[in-house]
């Protein structure tokens, strides 16, 4: 079942969005904590360092194009690629931002779950439902909007949507667009 993701921040800097990420983390249960890294590479450049950091990623060219790992194909040959990695360390979350450059990125923070919310209503949140994702060069999940900066995003179970405004605020912001249905 998928989460449900509110935008919280956009910002044209890295390190703000990544401190927001953190001060979310930091009142999160971060038992099981993994990292998902997604990207659409367009960049013959790009490539190299992405799969060198993440060499069991899995990839797929775009579109109607058959071209993927799962066949082991060259990727380099079937540029735009989109590339999906999980279950990673944290620590590979500033390599991976680095190494996409200006590609469309996400990194999906995935825990064991969010605090109670008394003020709304809401007990513990569980595992579905609880992560925090920050979007590099696009307005949207999915990475078919191109956006300048970052945006920080969010993710609730869709019976506890009051939670995403309360996280927001435990921050000191306020949710800033919808909430979607996540992609995954």
């Amino acid at each position: 079942m998928n989460s449900y993701a509110q935008p919280v921040l956009r910002t044209a800097d890295l390190s703000e969005g990544l401190r927001i990420v953190d001060r979310l983390l930091a009142i999160a249960d971060l038992k099981d904590l993994e990292v998902d890294f997604d990207a659409r590479i367009s960049s013959p450049g790009v490539l190299p360092g992405v799969l060198a950091l993440l060499p069991d990623a899995d990839w797929w060219a775009e579109g109607e194009r058959a071209g993927s790992s799962k066949r082991g194909d060259d990727p380099s040959a079937w540029l735009p690629v989109r590339l999906s990695c999980w279950s990673e360390a944290p620590e590979a979350v500033e390599p991976f931002l680095r190494a996409v450059g200006d590609s469309p990125a996400t990194v999906r923070w995935d825990f064991n779950g969010w605090p109670e919310a008394p003020e709304v209503g809401l007990g513990e949140g569980g595992t579905r439902g609880a992560f925090v994702t920050l979007c590099a060069h696009a307005g949207d999940l999915e990475l078919t909007e191109p956006a300048a900066g970052y945006m920080v995003f969010v993710h609730v179970k869709q019976v506890d949507a009051e939670r995403a405004p309360w996280l927001a605020a435990q921050v000191g912001l306020r949710v800033i667009g919808d909430l979607d249905m996540a992609p995954y």
